[in-house]
């Protein structure tokens, strides 16, 4: 399958449908986490997704430093990677940054767009010889945030999801539990 992404509005169905194609290749699978238990409300979103995974998956709760996976015995023993989500992992590592993003300049955004592109790059070439099935927000489909930070995210996260497509093999974008193959 090669590189497989899926993007969707929230609860549109995306992740449900990542696990149904991981299950469908029935060949060891590694699960990649990017999400950090900071509220009840997350600490309850992580519990729903490990309840729907099989016993047999494994999980690695990680968010940057890919280029580790290599080293890591989990990793190396799966032949299909599901990562759920670039966007979590791109908010973690802007919010990773000690800035204000009220006050930065646009040389300090782009330097973190650019260290963050770097982190999926890592991704993509750690997993170059996986199937992975990526999935991540569509966040272009909304209102212009009217703050900066999230202004920053949605252009940096839409900027990662171009990355992800353009390299991508298959594309599919979510809709109320349907997934539509777009590439």
């Amino acid at each position: 399958m090669g590189l497989v992404f899926i993007t969707g509005g929230a609860r549109s169905g995306k992740s449900s449908y990542a696990e149904h194609l991981a299950k469908q290749l029935s060949r060891p699978v590694v699960y990649i986490a990017t999400a950090i238990a900071f509220d009840d409300g997350m600490i309850d979103r992580i519990a729903k997704h490990q309840a729907q995974r099989p016993d047999d998956w494994q999980t690695i709760e990680q968010y940057k430093n890919f280029e580790t996976l290599a080293d890591n015995p989990v990793f190396q023993n799966s032949d299909v990677v599901l990562f759920d989500c670039l966007t979590v992992m791109t908010t973690n590592n802007m919010l990773d940054f000690p800035v204000d993003y009220d006050t930065c300049t646009m040389d300090t955004v782009s330097e973190i767009e650019t260290a963050i592109k770097t982190e999926v790059e890592k991704l993509l070439d750690v997993c170059g010889n996986k199937t992975l099935i990526l999935v991540s927000n569509e966040v272009g489909l909304g209102l212009v945030p009217s703050y900066k930070l999230g202004s920053y995210f949605r252009d940096i996260a839409g900027r990662m999801n171009q990355l992800v497509a353009s390299r991508a093999d298959e594309v599919y974008f979510t809709v109320s539990g349907i997934p539509m193959k777009i590439k």
